[in-house]
């Protein structure tokens, strides 16, 4: 039996791409936090000033025998805008940046193959970073599966998860548990 891996993406809201990673089978956790920046144990109004160099990010713990971290970057590519620098939508700044943080050099094969993929699907260039492993600062509690407690009366989650949502069910169905 293998053990679990970790992946971590920033991909934007990290409400919106935890939405994305929850129901998928092999998928044992998805926690939201903040990565790549300076400032120790942020918060996430420090990271919200764009001032730490955090990205907003998930963590996701999963079994590869069951997804492949390979997967987890198809979804990933597919569920939000590789081609727009330090932005998703709406939220503009170095904080909501595209960017993969592997954490072996298998990763790293891992995701410059998977971006490659991915840019044959694009008609501009990706812009998603590949950046090292640096410390990982788990976002404040309420942050934590925010789309199955409250993103349904929130209007921005509205607007944004269920578009990708969408997109994870059309393109990954066979991915998603039940």
């Amino acid at each position: 039996m293998m053990a679990d891996e970790i992946a971590t993406l920033a991909g934007g809201c990290f409400w919106c791409t935890e939405a994305v990673y929850q129901n998928l089978r092999g998928v044992q956790a998805v926690e939201s936090g903040y990565i790549g920046g300076t400032l120790p144990d942020p918060t996430y109004e420090q990271v919200c000033s764009g001032a730490t160099g955090h990205a907003e990010a998930i963590r996701i713990t999963y079994d590869p025998a069951v997804i492949a971290y390979a997967d987890l970057l198809d979804i990933f590519f597919a569920t939000h805008n590789p081609t727009t620098l330090n932005r998703q939508g709406n939220d503009i700044g170095t904080q909501y940046r595209s960017a993969i943080f592997p954490h072996s050099a298998e990763q790293e094969v891992e995701a410059r193959a998977g971006i490659e993929r991915a840019q044959s699907d694009q008609s501009d260039p990706i812009v998603t970073a590949i950046e090292p492993d640096a410390p990982w600062y788990p976002a404040e509690d309420y942050h934590q599966k925010y789309w199955d407690r409250v993103g349904d009366q929130n209007p921005y989650c509205m607007a944004v998860i269920p578009p990708k949502l969408a997109k994870l069910r059309k393109g990954f169905a066979a991915r998603i548990e039940g």
